[in-house]
């Protein structure tokens, strides 16, 4: 049960255990979860083998990139946690703004967590949740970044810090990650926060006003991308005045 007093949250609250390799460091926190792990955990490795992103897509995971995935428990009441990838991707893109040289391309985030540098994809973040059976909920923040090393991704034209003129080690980002992630969470305040979260993101947003292609699991639909919603849903314009909330699609831009 999630307490709705506020809780103060500081980098102390925070462990982090480093792997060499694991099969995916989102499937290392959630049997961590499982085994009764009492949360505010960073897994991170510096190879996975089994790497998955949205849709359980096969994620790239070699070395030389960063790795990471948060465990929360009951980080917030469930009605509360659709914005949470919002504050998450704020924090990503703090922490990569830390590392990334002053006239670098934009690094802007596109709806509802993906990160870009001049348009180009450079992470990914996979939320997963679970209800486990002492009645605690786990939530598992999975975010992968390309530092060195640039997967083939058919979907989206994608990108790494290296070619950007950063230097950064995937442990000098991490430590970036991981202050800010603290830092999100506590403004994110068990979901709260939100109204700051929103103003937060949609300053760093990525196309809003272009035309948009979003795909479904069923279907796609094609409109204008009018910004996100206060409880960060997207808006799509599809004409004739009609807006359309989507909670869940991948966007394309065109």
């Amino acid at each position: 049960m999630v307490s709705d007093r506020r809780r103060r949250i500081s980098l102390g609250d925070f462990r982090h255990e480093a792997l060499s390799e694991t099969s995916s460091t989102n499937s290392e926190c959630l049997a961590r979860a499982r085994a009764g792990d009492p949360g505010n955990l960073w897994v991170t490795a510096e190879r996975q083998t089994g790497g998955r992103g949205r849709r359980g897509r096969l994620w790239v995971s070699e070395r030389g990139n960063l790795y990471a995935s948060l465990l929360l428990i009951d980080p917030a009441p469930i009605e509360r946690l659709g914005s949470l990838p919002l504050a998450v991707a704020v924090a990503v893109h703090q922490a990569i703004r830390q590392v990334l040289p002053a006239g670098a391309e934009p690094l802007e985030v596109k709806w509802p967590n993906d990160i870009l540098i001049g348009r180009k994809k450079t992470c990914g973040i996979l939320v997963e949740g679970e209800q486990l059976p002492d009645g605690r909920y786990a939530l598992i923040v999975g975010i992968g970044i390309n530092v060195s090393v640039m997967p083939d991704n058919p979907l989206y034209p994608v990108t790494c810090l290296r070619q950007h003129a950063s230097a950064a080690s995937p442990e000098e980002l991490f430590a970036h990650l991981f202050a800010a992630m603290a830092e999100l969470l506590e403004i994110w305040d068990q979901g709260r926060g939100i109204a700051e979260i929103t103003a937060r993101w949609r300053a760093i947003a990525c196309g809003v006003g272009e035309k948009i292609t979003v795909n479904l699991p069923d279907r796609s639909i094609s409109g204008q991308f009018a910004g996100i919603d206060d409880n960060g849903l997207l808006m799509l314009d599809t004409g004739a005045g009609r807006i359309m909330s989507i909670a869940a699609g991948d966007v394309f831009f065109g």
